[in-house]
């Protein structure tokens, strides 16, 4: 295993501090695993009810801390939820899969910051009970096909040199026909997805933004070279590949720092293996504003003028999301395969129709539009 400096440097398991452990899932043997993987960190037993963590300070300072601190528990309440979408936007109907809770990595726009109720990573043990609530949910309409992803709560792969997680899932999904399983990440920890008989039924995704963005507001995330190495590395191993421009963010010299991110994308990764690339605005929660302000005085982003939505999260004017999507797709269709989806994230039938000319109940909803890339693409 990598010494704790190199691996912080490419990993963002590198940057944990302490690891604690509540005391019924000591003996379990996936916290075994994972504390046999940890070198020269501490490790401390706590009390189930968490009453024992360390006190980081006032929230939400804390969470700058906290992200140091990881807490392996047991997940006592339901793993696998539908995406809580809008209905007022168009919705991709996907599944989400909770591992567990916050990340490592440090975004100013991460909405997570204005959703935790503690400051700590964490990272639920108890595999075995996913598996079975998966398996069970299968049984239960064998037919209805789904994607699922592991990326709402947490990072999918930022703790996987720890977890190991990733192949676990991986090798339950393979023969799984009525399903995909989405791994999505900011990292280029993809050490554990090689060589595993994955039959098709993982796509490994990355959420990509412009160079400008990357460099100052996606803390200890992987760089766009890093990023793209990495899927090309896992397309080179069958792998489907996904790609999410989430959020897009304006600034002056937006168009040419997307257009860059884009041609480098394309030029890296094979375009027959992406599966599908979706599109979003930064849009958050009005709380956000005041505790990325505290935690990031430096950023700007979330000063220029914003609208309420319909969600009640702050949007961009439509004016300038239409272009802005605009301007992307335009540079995606040049080298896209025409099989690939390229979709927006939680957006009404008016911008739909504004940027690709057609709303998706026209060919069927977004959901379908997704599975056919799903069953079309390898």
């Amino acid at each position: 295993m990598k010494s704790r400096k190199q691996q912080s440097a490419t990993d963002p398991a590198g940057y944990i501090s302490m690891i604690h452990v509540e005391s019924d899932c000591i003996d379990h043997p996936v916290t075994r695993q994972i504390l046999e993987r940890v070198e020269n960190i501490p490790i401390e037993v706590i009390s189930s009810d968490n009453s024992s963590m360390p006190d980081l300070g006032i929230y939400p300072r804390s969470l700058t801390g906290g992200k140091r601190h990881l807490l392996l528990a047991k997940n006592r309440g339901k793993f696998f939820k539908p995406c809580p979408g809008t209905r007022e936007y168009v919705c991709c109907d996907y599944q989400v899969l909770n591992i567990g809770m916050n990340c490592p990595m440090d975004c100013v726009y991460c909405i997570l910051q204005a959703y935790l109720n503690n400051p700590y990573l964490s990272f639920y043990v108890n595999i075995e009970d996913l598996l079975t609530e998966l398996s069970a949910a299968f049984a239960h309409d064998p037919k209805h096909f789904r994607r699922i992803g592991t990326g709402e709560f947490t990072d999918s792969l930022a703790l996987d040199s720890l977890t190991g997680l990733s192949s676990v899932l991986v090798k339950f999904m393979r023969d799984k026909d009525s399903a995909v399983l989405e791994l999505k990440t900011k990292s280029a920890v993809i050490e554990n997805l090689e060589g595993l008989d994955h039959g098709g039924r993982t796509i490994v995704a990355w959420s990509l933004n412009s160079p400008a963005i990357m460099g100052k507001e996606e803390i200890r995330t992987a760089s766009l070279e890093q990023r793209l190495a990495a899927a090309a590395k896992c397309a080179s191993w069958g792998y489907r590949v996904a790609f999410h421009f989430d959020p897009i963010i304006y600034y002056a010299g937006w168009q040419q720092g997307y257009s860059e991110t884009i041609d480098r994308l394309f030029a890296t990764v094979p375009k027959e293996q992406i599966a599908w690339v979706s599109m979003g605005c930064l849009r958050y929660l009005p709380s956000l504003k005041k505790i990325a302000g505290q935690r990031f005085p430096q950023s700007r982003f979330f000063h220029e003028e914003f609208i309420t939505g319909l969600d009640g999260k702050a949007r961009y004017f439509r004016t300038l999301r239409v272009e802005m999507y605009k301007s992307l797709y335009k540079e995606l269709i040049r080298y896209a395969d025409p099989r690939t989806c390229i979709y927006l994230c939680m957006e009404n039938n008016e911008i739909w129709q504004e940027v690709f000319g057609f709303i998706p109940e026209e060919v069927g909803g977004l959901p379908q539009m997704l599975d056919e890339a799903v069953r079309q693409v390898g």
